[in-house]
Order: structure tokens, then sequence, then C-alpha cells
């Protein structure tokens, strides 16, 4: 008689199989290790993919699965130290979590002897736990990324020492002097690692091999960022080349929108404009009260050329990067602000999509066209905002502006009916001086004017995103997947200490979100209440498989506006050249089998760009408060780890560490879901969102990091707790003296 299988494992059961393995597993081994056989399997797979949807397992590693977070199997570490038995210690190359990389061991594969600080390798990955990892060596790698940026020291034999810019980073290294070259003391160098080499305190060693501005300057923050980045920022001088050689468009066979009054809107400061917009009521009797818009975006794919050196430099950089006082451009300066870029009055070959829209706002049709067109005017939001408030209207062309703001409102009355996430998060803006200072710290402005400017393109992108589905062409869709159901209920927890109900396991909307933002809009909660609700939000990206656009609540979209600071925009460009025969300049015959490697491409360096800037933000904010060592400052709790608070600064929106250590003498549990560090024997509690006041203890701009005590705050020790959370405890206990202990 045959055995039955045995019945469907549940997800307490997989999960806890999965987290227990060592390495990620396939469908086959979870079905052989509870024994499902037959129809079941149907129902396995079901389960898993059920879980991997809700965030519970991470699938991807060659159809296995792993905890959610979890290193690939297979991976590049680079090397960082040593632990206290001389074995390697290293971290994966590729890091750029602003958390704590995990800890991974490399077992010695006794060939080819020790590996040294900065040596890179192909690794095979075992976990041992939520963040340690042993790693056996597949393949040593060549070194040649193995370089260092750091701030060199002279040192009372001669020699020299370099501390690195990285925060991350383990030891100083030493520089003999024969390395040294013509580095002086302050300057901004970097340094090669040299193979297995160490001074006599134990140091790894290395030799200067370029020298920047030194550190004094400010304007040296940005260099580090792009240093230590790897951020491209010289062109190939074949790709300049080609970039000098660009000549205007004709007429020709583009549609001839001169004409019309399209007018850019950009910040002061901005230097390419991509994107222009016009709009007048609809004269069509059936469509009372709707309008006819169009928006154009400069015909970037008219001079880069799949596969010229144009485009290999613009895919390798993937995107511009911004800084407060450089920007380095994804195109050479001859297209990003010449060419491509719409200026007032200058001829400009465009892509543009005309839009009907009724009195709600809803799309009623579209059409795309490339075309030649005239700028009538280059304004900026402010100016925009005083012209619509009654004020100074000099540069703005008569009767452009009213019929804009109407379709605007409109298309505000379609995004409040469709629920998108309505998300306030203050953006600090950084202004320097002439000689890279900072001058002011403050908020960006988020006027009506910047808002109408991201209905237009929000709107375009969509109706390029649809017209590539019915072309059959292929699509990088810029994608926002539903929150992972884990940090729902840990946002949940958060806020029911703030006496605001989120239901645990009900279908989220961005409309649930914006139920929950309007209950504290004005109150002292606001600011935390929408940055925990940013960070319960999936990170978006670029992939050629739809998953719809979560924040913004639509089923398809897809960037299009901006193709002189994106690749992404690049290709759906050229997709839609392709898709509606539109001329020269469409995807390549083998580039449709590229847009996974693309989107992964292009989503990363995104990633790098978003990393740099805050880095930079947050040197450039370290140098303002380094004169202000031991000043008081009010701030508030906005990250509890357990190995620290990170808080906020009122003043200046600079970030710093309250390291466990310092906190007031005790033993402190961290509440992971909770949000919250508590005092295991005095009962001091700090949560997420507390106010506090600190004292600035080390602000450091070769880092940008700040240390940070508290004076006072967090949530005071209930009279008659402490004993009971003593007695509750079952882990060892420690003297009430005991700083900085932590148990998880």
């Amino acid at each position: 008689m045959a055995r039955a299988p045995a019945p469907v494992p549940t997800r307490e059961a997989i999960l806890e199989f999965v987290q227990s393995s060592t390495k990620p597993v396939g469908r086959r081994e979870i079905a052989k290790a509870f024994d499902v056989r037959g129809p079941e399997r149907a129902d396995l797979r079901r389960i898993l993919k059920d879980m991997a949807e809700a965030g519970l397992l991470d699938f991807g590693r060659r159809r296995k699965v792993a905890p959610p977070g979890a290193l690939p199997e297979v991976t590049v570490v680079e090397v960082t130290g040593t632990d206290e038995n001389g074995e390697a210690l290293a971290r994966p190359a590729s890091w750029s979590d602003d958390g704590p990389p995990p800890q991974i061991l490399i077992l010695d594969d006794r060939k080819g002897g020790a590996m040294g600080f900065g040596d890179r390798a192909l690794v095979r990955l075992e976990r041992r736990g939520e963040s340690r990892y042993v790693a056996r060596i597949i393949r040593r790698l060549p070194r040649g990324a193995a370089r260092i940026l750091g701030i060199f020291e002279r040192t009372e034999d001669g020699n020299g020492r370099v501390r690195p810019t990285d925060k991350k980073a383990k030891s100083e290294i030493a520089v003999d002097k024969r390395d040294a070259g013509d580095a002086a003391p302050g300057d901004l160098v970097s340094i090669e690692i040299l193979p297995r080499s160490r001074n006599r305190l134990g140091l790894p060693a290395g030799r200067v091999i370029e020298r920047f501005a030194g550190i004094a300057d400010p304007r040296s923050f940005s260099r580090i960022a792009i240093q230590e980045h790897e951020i491209p920022d010289v062109f190939p001088e074949e790709a300049l080349k080609l970039a000098e050689r660009a000549k205007p468009v004709s007429l020709g066979k583009r549609e001839d929108l001169r004409a019309i009054p399209l007018i850019t809107i950009d910040g002061e400061d901005a230097r390419d404009f991509d994107d222009a917009v016009f709009a007048t009521a609809d004269d069509d009797p059936d469509n009372q009260g709707g309008f006819r818009l169009l928006v154009a975006i400069a015909d970037v794919a008219h001079y880069v050329r799949p596969g010229d050196a144009l485009d290999r430099e613009a895919l390798k950089r993937g995107n511009s990067v911004y800084f407060p006082d450089q920007v380095v451009p994804m195109l050479p300066e001859a297209l990003s602000n010449g060419l491509c870029s719409l200026r007032p009055d200058e001829e400009r070959a465009c892509m543009a999509v005309e839009i009907v829209i009724d009195a709600d706002g809803q799309k009623r049709r579209h059409r795309f066209t490339r075309g030649l067109m005239r700028s009538a005017a280059r304004l900026t939001y402010r100016q925009v905002q005083t012209a619509v408030d009654g004020g100074d209207d000099t540069g703005v062309p008569v009767g452009v502006l009213e019929p804009l703001y109407k379709a605007y409102h409109a298309l505000r009355r379609e995004r409040d009916r469709r629920g998108a996430l309505d998300l306030e998060i203050p953006e600090k803006k950084v202004i320097l001086d002439e000689a890279g200072n900072i001058a002011e710290i403050g908020i960006r402005d988020r006027l009506d004017a910047h808002m109408l400017i991201e209905e237009f393109m929000v709107l375009a992108n969509v109706c390029a995103a649809e017209t590539l589905e019915a072309k059959r062409q292929p699509c990088m869709y810029r994608v926002h997947e539903s929150p992972n159901p884990e940090k729902v209920n840990a946002l949940a927890d958060v806020l029911e200490g703030l006496g605001i109900s989120l239901a645990k396991g009900q279908v989220i909307r961005p409309k649930t979100f914006n139920g929950i933002l309007a209950k504290v809009r004005g109150q002292p909660s606001e600011r935390m209440v929408n940055e925990m609700v940013l960070r319960s939000q999936a990170q978006a990206h670029y992939a050629p498989d739809n998953a719809g656009h979560f924040g913004l609540g639509l089923a398809r979209y897809a960037h299009f506006t901006s193709p002189i600071r994106r690749y992404s925009d690049l290709l759906v460009h050229r997709a839609l050249i392709r898709g509606l025969r539109l001329g020269d300049g469409s995807l390549g015959p083998d580039d449709d089998a590229k847009f996974t490697e693309w989107g992964e491409h292009i989503s990363s360096t995104e990633r790098r760009a978003a990393a740099a800037e805050r880095q930079t933000v947050d040197r450039y904010l370290a140098r303002h408060l380094a004169d202000r060592i031991g000043g008081l400052f009010a701030g508030r709790v906005n990250g509890v780890t357990r190995f620290g608070l990170f808080i906020t600064l009122d003043e200046t929106g600079a970030d710093g560490l309250v390291p466990i250590r310092s906190l007031p003498d005790d033993y402190y549990d961290h509440d992971e879901a909770r949000h919250s560090l508590t005092g295991r024997f005095h009962g001091r509690v700090y949560r997420l969102g507390d106010r506090v006041e600190v004292r600035l203890i080390e602000a450091d701009p070769i880092s940008g990091a700040l240390a940070l005590e508290i004076v006072s705050g967090g949530s005071e020790p209930v009279p008659g707790q402490q004993g009971r959370i003593r007695r509750r405890n079952t882990a060892p206990r420690r003297p009430p003296g005991a700083r900085g202990g932590r148990r998880r």
C-alpha cells in the first residue's frame, strides 16, 4: 500500500526550516524535508509564492529561497581586517546599506597564503546567524579596486598615516615616507594597499597614488563621495568628441511645435532643462471643462545612439549625481547643458506627448510625436508661484500659466481619487558661499509650481508605459511594490503607542497610509509618522516586468521625462521610437534581451548616487557643526538599533549617533518590533520619535559622523516598574552600574 504524502507544512514551519538552513534552499529540498509529494507539491509552490510576495522569503537566488535580507550564496567579498585569532574578516564588496554589513569569516583555504586587508575573493557563504556568515573561497580576485581614500598625516618618525574617510573602515593605513610622494599633512589622498604588508604596529601598509585638495577645502567632500562610490566623472575622449560634433536638428519629418508657447519650470540653479509644458482648454464640445496638454522632452535618443561611446558611458553612469558644489552629469556638457537642454528661444529636437484630460483629470486619449520646439521662457518655481499669487510676473508669457494651473488642479483631483500616497518629507537644502562653506541650511520649498510639474510628468510617464504595452515593446518600468507585511506590522506597533490604530493583516493601499497621515497633520508627531510610513515602503527600482507603482496608485508606470539625467528614460524613448516608427535612434536588435540586466544596473547606480549625495551632505553638516562641540541641541529619536540611538537635530536636520554605551547606566534590551531600548534595571525607555536634548561630543567632517550623548528626554521609568522588569527577564543579570549591555 502506497504511503500517503504528508500534509503541506504551515508557513511557520517553512520559515523555521529556511531560517535554520546555512544556505538558500530549493523547492525540492523543502518538499523532501516535509515529505510533500504528488498533488500537494502544487500547494507548496503556491504557499512559497505567497510567502515571497508577503516578504517572508527572498526568492531569486537561482530559484532558491532565503530569509529576507540574506546574502546570496555566492558573492564577492573584501577583507576588512582580522579577528582575535588572526582569521580574515570581510564584508560584501557591493554593500551600500546604511546599517552595518554582516560579519563574514573567511575560512583558510590553505592556498595562496593568508588574505590581507583589501583582498577580494569570490566566495560561497554559509549563514551562521542573523548577520554572521562563514565563507569558503571559490576564486581570489585581482586587487584593482583595493584603493582607499583618506586624510594624510605625518608621524613623529617622518612616515605617514592615512585615516580612511569611510566610517566603516576598521583601521588606519601606514605609509612609508618613500611611498608618500608629495602628500602633505591634511591632504585628501587615494592610496593603494600593498599586498600582505604591515608596519611594526600591525597596520596595513599603503602607497599614495593620487592627492587632491586638502580636507580644509569643503569642496573636497564631493570628491570623497565620487572616489568612495567609484562614480565615473571623467568622460572618455571619444564620447566628448561625439558630443562636440553634434549639430542642431532641422525640421525634416518632425512635427513643427515651434509656434506652441511651451515653457520650462525648474529650480534657480538648474542648467539642464529636459521638460517643457503647455496646456489649453479643450475645444471639443464633448469634453466640457477638459484640457489639452503637451509635454515635450529633450530628444536625447537623436544624439546618443545604441552602442556608441556616448551610450556606453551613459549606461555606465546610469544617472547624473547632484552634490551641493557640483553635478556629475550622465552626458557631456555639450549635450546636457547644450543641444539637449530646452533653452528659451532656441530650436530643439523633442519627443512630445499630447494628452487630453476631462474636467476631473482623467485621461481620455494621448499620442506621441517627434517634434521641433522652441521654448517660450525659462521660468523658476519661485518665479511661477510669485506670478500666480499676484506678484511680479516679469518674464512670464501672457496667458500661459492660468490654463496650466487649471489643468493641474484637475490632475490633483484625479490623484486624490485614486489615492496616491501623500507623504510630506522635508528635504534638506545646503547652500554654499563662494569659498565652498555652508552659507545656509534650510528646507527645500514645496510649492504648487513643483507639484504642477510633478503631475504633468507623472501623466506623461503613464502614457509612455501604456503605449509600449500596446505596441508590445519592452518597457523599463519604474516599479514600486506593496510594502512588506512585516514592516507594516512593525509600523502598527509603533503607531499603537501614539494612539493610532492600524489593523494588522488588512489589505494595505496608499489610502490606508493617507488616513494615518491626515490624523497627525499639524501634530508634533507629524514628521516622525511621515518618516515611519516612508520606511515601511518597498524600495522603488527599474525592471522590465511590471508590478505596478504602489505609491502613486498606478497599474503601470515608466520614466520618460528626464533622459538627460536618467538612462532608464533614454531606453523608454528608444522603445517608443521603434514601436511608433518615429525614425532613427530606436532600440538595437539585441537590446530587448538586456532589459533585465540593465534594470538591475541602473537601479544600483541610482542607489549609489543617493548614498553619495546623502553622505556628502552629512560631511558638510559635520563641518558646519565642528566648532560647536559641547553645545546642546534639541532633537528626536529617528532610529533605534541594538548599538544605539540615531538622533535628528531640529536646527539643521543633521543625524548623529548616541552609542548604547553612553546611555544612562543600565543594561538595555532592544525591541526591534517596537523600535525601543529599555533599561532592564531602571526602566528608562527610548522610543522612536521621543524628544531629547543631546550634547554634541564629536563632529567629524571626514566621515560625516556626529557623536552625541543624551542630556535629557526619553520616557521616565514608571515607579515600581523596575522590579517587575527585572523579574520578567530570564537572561543573566548585570549589576545596575553595567553600561551598554544589550540582548536581542
